[in-house]
């Protein structure tokens, strides 16, 4: 597709809508999955560290 001006290219043939609310709502989940993953990560490092400190204090 060939656009004559900005005005055009983010007006997306009147399918703007539809187009760049796909984008946010990709990117937002995207952001999420990033924050949830990091959550988990620090959850499961969290529980291996007092693993480990248990460990140590058993006989």
């Amino acid at each position: 597709m060939n656009w004559g001006s900005v005005d055009a290219f983010f007006a997306m043939g009147g399918y703007a809508l539809h187009v760049w609310g796909s984008y946010v709502v990709t990117f937002a989940l995207l952001a999420i999955e990033v924050i949830v993953l990091r959550a988990k990560r620090r959850s499961v490092l969290r529980q291996l560290r007092q693993g480990a400190r248990e460990r140590e204090l058993l006989p």
